[in-house]
């Protein structure tokens, strides 16, 4: 087709592509786009969307129109991400559909596969009931087949749908045949249990139990993989989740509560302490501590004061605070995190389905024999009932009823006893990645580390008792809502010391606290703030003091009567599991990064600690998935670990992504593998259960096909029974099925 007119420089246009049944259907799209002057699109199989870049002013109808010429739907661009989640619980059409043709299809075929294989159970006219329970399974429930059978056949290719099309509707019409046109229809017509190899005269029998018994298998893993891939868009919906609902607006010095919604650009609005800041602004009023781990993965809290940036999403820690909006809905960061992460997505290389690529030779060679077949039947003299009889045994037995199950047989068997470990997969294009990984990124924060501050060191002056200077900063830090006060009252408790009550209790904005416990006036913050109340730090304490902070440590000073006594260390721990992740890690052949926007000395002082070498430090959150995209650039084969919000867009650009269970419900939705105990050690269960899922996966696509290569040259020579038939397609999914139990015995290796 001729491109529409258009005007210098080039645009984006997201499609949601429809009618896709594999990864091939998205190649097939993305060609016949590419094919159209000036137009460059990326088609991703998993997400069900197209990517499209276009010269300026293309008509994006046109582009519609491309598609459909293909054989498939495509939607004009959706209105942009705005701060109005969707619902979970939104119905897809497709998977309602696909779900009520799988039900129906369980329904009708077992007593079909019943009286086919239990002579017991085949009673006077039990095969024309076969005829009826079938049909709706063979011609409706693989409607979906056969359409993109059809849509094959147009565009000269072959996949795993032509071959399910071509053996249902071979063993169906030749049922058909048999039942009125040959002797199969007589009344007390009987399959008899005999599996010898004996001429037979294929008017007497019917294959109805193959033809359905392939439809609910193949329908079952479509459904199952359908209903995993609708999740891609679930960690949009958890990172747009996370922001404010309401918020407290000024207008006219008056508070009035407010959607998030129809907050605006210059609008002055109140965060308490504990809420959530409803957007990105300035702050004008009030000093706070505000946690930004979430976003940044920094681990200690910011203070922030009057002409201080904030993001939304973040969660102010400490005091009430007033915000002017300077950026709201698409613009916030947390909007544009979310489109990182669906860019991501959309961009991720897709892998092309092994069972696709196979049945592309497969196909056209089936088809090839059973023409070979009929002609040497015919040219050796033989009847032409006779002829097409073996020519249709040899597509009826090619029918791919293992080929079904092996996929989602391995991949509910692997994923079960994941679940079991804490490691839960999302669906059969993760297992591929995997095999090919040679490097992991490691998020600091919440990852190798715990993710919250932890009291680690009690340095005092010679003659202070550090059990006097951690139950008085303890009493004085447990009346502040400060993330730090509380990690040392929380020290000081489960060391065991009672904390007392403190009176005359004093925040000091951004410094420390003060107040008068058990007589003695306690002060506790930065040494600046002892030092104007004539309390210096000794020395030795102001070298501790630097060391500390060198090493990327929180340092508060404590002092009582007038004197500077000592100081409390705290910092974010490394996970005690960590080191030995690490270690396990290198012995899979990975080359463990370290990724943070922590500062440098920190992020040295984890790595070497847990025996990382090679560190890259102070990243912004949305520079992340550009990091890793860098490295994906020298060729390496990426798999991300992380738990925040600013790990989310990194964990959906890898080429495997998996999420600390611990963390935010974004970067769980953004990764293909979930750790559910947030114990690094689950990352190496992951990789070593997923190669071995795809392992067994491909030993099952491989029996499968071999089963089926085997038992052609029977069907050419027309000595394939009906009972031979089913109970050759039975035994091949019975093999199918006891492989990929075997993964059940997967153990980990943190037991």
């Amino acid at each position: 087709m001729s491109a529409a007119p258009f005007l210098k420089g080039s645009v984006g246009i997201e499609l949601q592509i429809g009618g896709m049944t594999c990864a091939s259907c998205a190649m097939r799209v993305e060609k016949k786009l590419n094919r159209l002057d000036g137009v460059t699109a990326t088609v991703n199989y998993a997400t069900e969307k197209a990517r499209v870049t276009v010269p300026h002013g293309y008509d994006p109808a046109a582009l519609v129109a491309e598609v459909e010429k293909t054989g498939y739907t495509a939607a004009l661009p959706t209105p942009p991400i705005n701060s109005t989640p969707v619902s979970d619980g939104d119905i897809d059409p497709e998977l309602t559909a696909l779900r009520q043709r799988l039900v129906g299809a369980v329904v009708l075929t077992i007593p079909v596969i019943a009286m086919a294989m239990i002579p017991v159970l085949q009673f006077t006219y039990w095969q024309w009931a076969s005829l009826a329970l079938a049909s709706p399974v063979i011609v409706w429930a693989a409607w979906p087949f056969h359409r993109a059978a059809w849509a094959n056949l147009k565009h000269g290719t072959a996949t795993m749908d032509t071959l399910i099309s071509l053996g249902t509707s071979s063993a169906y019409l030749w049922s058909v045949y048999a039942l009125f046109f040959g002797t199969a229809g007589v009344p007390g017509m009987r399959h008899p249990f005999e599996l010898t190899l004996a001429p037979s005269h294929g008017a007497a029998n019917i294959y109805l139990e193959v033809g359905a018994g392939v439809t609910m298998f193949i329908l079952a893993g479509r459904y199952f993989e359908k209903r995993s891939k609708r999740q891609a868009g679930a960690a949009l919906r958890a990172l747009l989740d996370m922001g404010a609902k309401q918020v407290s607006v000024l207008r006219g010095g008056v508070e009035t509560q407010l959607p998030v919604e129809d907050l605006q650009a210059g609008d002055e609005f109140i965060v308490r302490p504990g809420e959530k800041i409803a957007t990105d602004g300035l702050v004008i009023a009030g000093t706070s501590a505000v946690d930004v781990s979430m976003l940044t993965g920094e681990s200690v809290p910011v203070e922030v004061a009057p002409g201080d940036p904030v993001t939304g999403a973040t969660v102010n820690a400490g005091g009430r605070l007033t915000v002017r909006a300077t950026r709201v809905g698409t613009e916030t960061q947390l909007a544009q995190m979310a489109r990182l992460v669906e860019e991501a997505q959309t961009g991720k290389a897709e892998v092309q389905r092994l069972a696709d690529r196979v049945s592309s030779v497969f196909v056209p060679v089936v088809l090839a024999v059973a023409i070979v077949t009929l002609a040497a039947w015919l040219i050796t003299g033989h009847p032409a009932a006779s002829a097409f009889t073996a020519a249709v045994a040899v597509l009826v037995i090619a029918c791919p009823c293992a080929l079904g199950l092996a996929t989602p047989t391995a991949l509910l068997v692997g994923t079960g006893r994941g679940a079991q470990l804490g490691v839960l997969i999302k669906g059969p294009e993760v297992l591929e990645s995997t095999r090919k990984v040679d490097t992991v990124v490691l998020d600091k924060t919440g990852t190798v580390t715990a993710g919250k501050m932890t009291l680690t060191e009690v340095a005092v002056e010679p003659g202070t008792d550090p059990g006097k200077l951690l139950r008085l900063v303890g009493a004085l830090e447990d009346a502040s809502e400060h993330p730090i006060a509380r990690a040392i009252a929380e020290a000081a408790a489960r060391a065991g010391c009672p904390l007392p009550a403190v009176t005359e209790f004093v925040n000091v904005p951004g410094r420390g606290v003060q107040g008068v416990v058990e007589g003695h006036a306690v002060l506790a913050g930065r040494d600046s703030l002892l030092a104007e109340r004539a309390q210096r730090l000794s020395v030795e304490l102001a070298a501790a003091k630097r060391r500390a902070e060198q090493e990327g440590k929180t340092v508060i000073a404590v002092g009582w009567d007038g004197q500077a006594r000592g100081l409390v260390v705290v910092t974010d721990t490394v996970k005690p599991t960590s080191a030995d992740a690490v270690a396990r890690l290198k012995r899979l052949g990975l080359t463990p990064v370290l990724l943070t926007g922590d500062n440098d000395a920190v992020a040295r002082r984890i790595a070497h600690e847990v025996g990382i070498d090679q560190v890259i430090a102070e990243v912004l959150p949305q520079d992340k998935a550009d990091v890793i995209a860098g490295i994906q650039a020298q060729g390496k084969v990426v798999a991300m670990i992380g738990d925040g919000v600013n790990d989310a867009p990194a964990l959906a650009r890898a080429d495997l992504g998996l999420a600390m269970g611990t963390g935010t419900d974004a970067a769980i939705e953004a990764a293909d593998i979930t750790l559910v105990r947030g114990d690094l050690r689950s990352a190496v269960d992951a990789i070593r259960l997923s190669r071995r899922t795809l392992g067994t996966i491909k030993s099952n696509l491989f029996w499968a096909f071999a089963y089926n290569v085997a038992a052609i040259p029977v069907a050419a020579l027309g000595l394939l029974n009906p009972m031979l038939a089913g109970a050759a397609m039975a035994l091949s999914s019975v093999f199918v099925v006891g492989n990929s139990l075997r993964l059940r015995t997967f153990t980990s290796t943190t037991t």
